[in-house]
């Protein structure tokens, strides 16, 4: 008899693990996506930048942005269906920049993990960046990273949209609701209620709740380390638009930007970054004024010149102890999964964390990537498994 998995949380992570047990042979039937909010409205995935790069300090999170890319790459094959568009990938890549030699010391430890994991990063001095992007002002930049391949844009929103509608095409069932109880009754999961009374039995509950993951821990009796953050994002028109496309440049100032078609998008962390409700999309705007737009005119003097289209605030999943995922079963808990915490990297990293899991659920192991050094033991145990490649 299969296993019932209730998966509380239908964005990204949510509608990843959905296709991929239906996609290993998980009876659809078997499957119930609970989703608070089927209108996407206030979530980290209706707010992402929809990027992928390789240039993390971590092996694994390597690995798994490169079985992203190629996941992406043969999207429409692994779907198997002909009315699927392909995934539109813009291959930018990603440049960081070192003002100080602490930071040229980690981008050069970086490159070197990068290069033996099969990236295409480079290392760049700045008469090297000035040779290829005259556009910066290269004051005070000592060292440039820069990835050459398989970094970028890409179009998050089909990837999305097609495993929902795939999943529940097969049979998946998804339910729009709150999850307010999980019965962890002798001591291991058996179901969910939902608010308006609806029972759910399950031998499995994943939580992939996102921003609310803590909260949705909670209901289980545990503690989890991940606070919803407040992330800014402008999208503006240049007076004078660059020659070339700008790679998405990370600013020692901690500003980032790129290109975004004929338009440009910047993002910023505020300097003050309290964990933040979960409902709470309000902007202190004058961060703007007073730190971004003076940091993007120095780095690239044509962006003194241009007009703000669009901006909004997003919100980070953050894993306040090591910022990076927590996958996998719990250990005190047997039947409760957490998919949790991806600090930014979510959209990224969701093909290859619900097939992860998806294999994890249904054999009991890893079989395409050995994801275990994201388990919530690492958590418990108080030993990090860090990335320090965070923006």
């Amino acid at each position: 008899m299969a296993e019932r998995i209730v998966i509380v949380g239908g964005a990204i992570m949510g509608a990843s693990l959905a296709w991929w047990l239906t996609e290993l042979g998980h009876p659809p039937g078997d499957v119930t996506v609970v989703e608070r909010d089927p209108s996407y409205a206030a979530c980290g995935t209706a707010f992402t930048n929809s990027c992928i790069r390789q240039q993390f300090g971590n092996p694994l999170n390597i690995a798994v942005s490169q079985f992203g890319v190629a996941y992406l790459k043969a999207f429409r094959t692994h779907m198997g269906d002909d009315r699927v568009p392909p995934v539109h990938l813009h291959p930018f890549g990603y440049l960081y920049l070192a003002g100080d030699a602490a930071e040229v010391a980690r981008l050069t430890a970086a490159h070197a993990v990068q290069v033996a994991a099969g990236a295409g990063t480079r290392l760049m001095s700045p008469d090297a960046m000035a040779a290829e992007w005259p556009f910066y002002d290269l004051d005070g930049i000592r060292l440039g990273s820069h990835g050459t391949r398989d970094e970028g844009y890409f179009d998050g929103t089909t990837m999305f949209d097609w495993w929902r509608r795939i999943s529940r095409e097969r049979g998946v069932r998804w339910i729009d609701g709150t999850v307010t109880e999980i019965d962890t009754a002798g001591g291991a999961v058996r179901g969910v209620t939902l608010a308006d009374g609806t029972a759910l039995a399950a031998d499995i509950v994943v939580n992939a709740a996102g921003t609310r993951g803590a909260e949705v821990a909670r209901l289980a009796g545990l503690d989890l380390p991940v606070e919803p953050r407040k992330r800014y994002t402008w999208v503006f028109e240049a007076e004078t638009p660059l020659p070339t496309d700008l790679p998405l440049t990370i600013d020692p100032s901690g500003v980032h930007c790129r290109t975004d078609g004929a338009l440009y998008m910047a993002g910023a962390t505020p300097a003050h970054d309290p964990a933040v409700d979960p409902d709470d999309f309000t902007g202190d705007w004058s961060i703007w004024e007073d730190r971004v737009w003076p940091a993007l005119a120095a780095r690239i003097p044509a962006f003194e010149r241009l007009r703000i289209r669009r901006s909004w605030v997003g919100h980070y999943d953050l894993n306040v102890f090591d910022a990076n995922a927590i996958l996998g079963p719990h250990p005190e808990l047997p039947g409760f999964h957490i998919m949790n915490g991806f600090s930014g990297h979510g959209l990224q990293q969701s093909p290859a964390m619900g097939r992860g899991l998806a294999e994890r659920i249904m054999h009991g192991r890893y079989v395409t990537l050995d994801l275990s050094p994201f388990a919530p033991d690492r958590v418990l145990a108080g030993q990090p498994f860090a990335e320090a490649a965070i923006i």
